[in-house]
């Protein structure tokens, strides 16, 4: 039998562990192994101090250098890239977020920040997380949200002269297409139309942007990322499964998010030995 053609996702895949793998051999991409010197300490220590996590089982999705494994006791790190793990004094699996290692209802408390832009499949991802997690588990998913198509080339931090005439368009169309009501323009009617279709019965599939990333050079911040994420669209996907957002409990605050971390409580029945 012939061999199948790689998928898109299978083929981001290949190129991504070789980024990941050469940037984390070096000592720029995603810097940070000691949590005091990273920007996501506050909220991720205030999710663990809120829930009382540090005596849970937790996993960590997307360690990288692994600036967080001294919050809990209990610490599993799982990231895509081999090289990481010279960093870990706690356990550590290399493994893709889509294929988690571990049997159902294994963790208690789960986290991640700033990864699942990166992730191919991000439902999948998603499904795992939820998998893992035993009825009653937390998870604090903090991804960076809505990503720009525009950082895989760097717009935002070459000059002008870098450019040509489309370029430069792109360039100076950046401070509009940034602003709160342009974006509000296209958002909105989009989550009204995603909020009527979570209202349909059983779970609502997921929908992110897709955007191309740049695994050749790391311009800036998420010129890597492959998702550009609404976080109104997890917050309907975890409800949808019964899941809970504590961290945005009423529609209005759900409806009107723009970013940050969402808190989340994962309701799905224990399953029964056989």
């Amino acid at each position: 039998m012939a061999d199948q053609p790689a998928t898109p996702d299978a083929a981001i895949e290949d190129r991504a562990k070789e980024f990941y793998d050469a940037q984390y051999a070096g000592a720029d991409y995603a810097a940070n192994s000691q949590s005091q010197q990273h920007n996501a300490l506050k909220g991720l220590q205030g999710f663990i101090d809120t829930y009382d996590a540090r005596g849970k089982k937790c996993l960590e999705i997307g360690c990288g250098r692994g600036a967080f494994q001294d919050l809990v006791e209990d610490y599993t790190g799982v990231d895509y890239s081999d090289n990481v793990a010279p960093y870990l004094r706690k356990p550590f699996v290399q493994c893709s977020a889509e294929e988690l290692p571990f049997e159902d209802n294994t963790f208690e408390a789960a986290w991640t920040v700033w990864v699942f832009e990166h992730i191919p499949n991000m439902e999948r991802a998603l499904e795992e997380t939820r998998r893992v997690l035993k009825p009653g588990g937390l998870l604090y998913f903090n991804p960076a949200w809505q990503c720009r198509s525009w950082a895989a080339d760097g717009y935002p931090v070459r000059p002008y002269s870098d450019f040509g005439l489309k370029g430069k368009l792109i360039k100076a169309s950046i401070p509009v297409r940034n602003s709160v009501l342009y974006r509000a323009m296209g958002l909105f009617p989009r989550r009204v139309l995603r909020a009527l279709a979570a209202k349909k019965p059983g779970p609502l599939p997921l929908q992110v942007k897709k955007i191309e990333p740049n695994f050749e050079h790391f311009w800036m911040s998420d010129s890597d990322a492959v998702n550009s994420i609404d976080p109104y669209e997890t917050m309907l996907w975890f409800l949808s499964r019964g899941d809970e957002i504590l961290s945005h409990p009423t529609p209005k605050s759900r409806f009107l998010v723009r970013g940050g971390a969402q808190v989340v409580r994962i309701n799905k029945p224990m399953k029964t030995p056989v």
